[in-house]
């Protein structure tokens, strides 16, 4: 069973950093140049009152869902977290946690530009909120 002990949380400043919190990591993730489509990588969720940034595979996790979670998966999501901490987007909570230790290199990250978000397809692996038949 997963639970929000392997996630990282995150604080937030303001109650409207959740929306650019949201909006942002829409346009980071797995891109396909060949077709300009961004396969988005993390989501922002809002559990029992705390933040977590949370790998798409997690969330199918937590909804009971076969989940192929890797450690590459793991250290994405731990990079993706890193670079909204010094977009000055969220504070870790706990920094020393060991969750946190393995990220990958920014190379295996793709961050489109809001200016040019237009110009790519960006399709979310996991919808928070929506039932799936």
């Amino acid at each position: 069973m997963y639970s929000t002990e392997s996630m990282i949380e995150v604080l937030l400043e303001k109650q409207d950093d959740f929306l650019k919190v949201k909006e942002t990591l829409t346009r980071i993730g797995v891109a396909s140049r060949r077709t300009n489509t961004l396969f988005q990588s993390c989501h922002i969720l809002h559990k029992q009152g705390k933040y977590y940034i949370v790998h798409f595979k997690e969330l199918f996790a937590l909804d009971g869902k076969n989940s192929t979670i890797t450690e590459e998966d793991i250290g994405r999501r731990n990079s993706i977290i890193q670079l909204l901490e010094e977009w000055d987007l969220v504070k870790i909570a706990d920094r020393d946690n060991e969750l946190f230790k393995n990220k990958i290199p920014l190379n295996g990250i793709k961050i489109i530009p809001y200016k040019h978000k237009e110009e790519w397809e960006l399709i979310p692996k996991y919808n928070i909120g929506k039932k799936r038949a």
